[in-house]
C-alpha cells in the first residue's frame, strides 16, 4: 500500500485536510446553532450545501459569516467567564467556613454542582 515515502506523504496529507475539514465543520454547525438571528430554513440550506459541497460551501461560510462567527464565540466565551467569575465569587466570597458550606449546599441543591464538588468544598472551608 505504502510504496515509498511520497505516498506516505500524500496520505499524510490527505488525513490532516480531511481532520481539519471536519475541525471546520464543527465549528459551522455550532456557530449555525449558535446564532438564534438566522432562520431554520437557512441553516437547513446552509446544512444541505455543507453535505452536498462540503469544502466549497465551508469556505463560503467562513467568508460570508465568518466575522459574525468570531463574534458569537467571543460573546459565548464572555457569557462563559461570567458565569463561572459568579460562581466562584459565590463560593470564595463568604466570611465563615459555616457560610462556605451553607453557599455550596444551595449550589448542589440547585442542580449546580455535583455532590463531589460539594464535599471538594465543604473540606476546604473546614481546612
Amino acid at each position: 500500500m505504502l510504496d515509498s515515502f511520497w505516498d506516505f506523504l500524500w496520505y499524510t496529507l490527505l488525513i490532516f485536510a480531511f481532520v481539519a475539514y471536519l475541525i471546520i465543520l464543527f465549528q459551522i454547525i455550532g456557530d449555525l446553532f449558535r446564532d438564534h438571528k438566522l432562520s431554520g430554513v437557512w441553516k437547513a440550506v446552509w446544512i444541505f450545501f455543507l453535505i452536498v459541497f462540503p469544502y466549497l460551501t465551508a469556505f463560503a461560510y467562513l467568508i460570508f459569516r465568518g466575522r459574525g462567527m468570531s463574534e458569537r464565540a467571543f460573546a459565548a466565551h464572555a457569557e462563559a467567564q461570567k458565569a463561572a467569575d459568579a460562581y466562584i465569587k459565590q463560593v470564595a466570597g463568604t466570611s465563615s467556613p459555616a457560610d462556605a458550606i451553607t453557599s455550596a449546599k444551595s449550589l448542589l441543591d440547585s442542580g449546580a454542582i455535583t455532590q463531589g464538588e460539594f464535599d471538594q468544598l465543604k473540606a476546604k472551608a473546614l481546612a
